[in-house]
């Protein structure tokens, strides 16, 4: 990034934070009983994954704030349920108390983060200049649609 500004949720580091930790998860998960396969194991890979897609989606709701508010809040939602379920895989002894810690400290990064975001909504929101950013063009093509199939 040269100018300071996210282009993407990607460029985030809330989102890439997200990321770091869900993969963590998958790897950790790799390792859970095979009779957990349909219950926790998909559990936590589902909300430790959701917690990416939510920024992403914020992301793209980002011209009304309330919705851009609301699906960051599902976001922290998600890294909370996650946490939950870190909980139940080491009471169930199937992560260490470390690898729980480090999971927990990430998630809880990543809650400080959306509740910054959340606060700053305003400043990821709409355009306060009224100015389209990108360049018109961007948005045309030369090229005719195919509609053969």
């Amino acid at each position: 990034m040269t100018t300071g500004y996210a282009r993407s949720f990607k460029d985030l580091r809330v989102y890439q934070k997200a990321r770091e930790v869900s993969g963590a998860v998958f790897r950790l998960s790799k390792t859970f009983a095979k009779e957990e396969m349909y219950s926790l194991t998909d559990q936590i890979r589902r909300s430790a994954r959701s917690v990416g897609a939510e920024i992403a989606e914020a992301w793209g709701k980002r011209r009304y704030e309330k919705h851009f508010v609301s699906k960051l809040t599902d976001a922290d939602a998600e890294q909370l349920e996650t946490q939950h379920w870190v909980g139940e895989a080491l009471d169930c002894g199937y992560i260490s108390p470390a690898d729980a810690a480090q999971l927990n400290f990430g998630l809880e990064e990543i809650g400080r983060m959306l509740n910054s975001m959340i606060e700053k909504a305003d400043s990821f929101c709409g355009s306060p200049d009224g100015v389209l950013h990108e360049d018109a063009t961007e948005y045309f093509t030369a090229a005719p649609l195919i509609t053969d199939y």
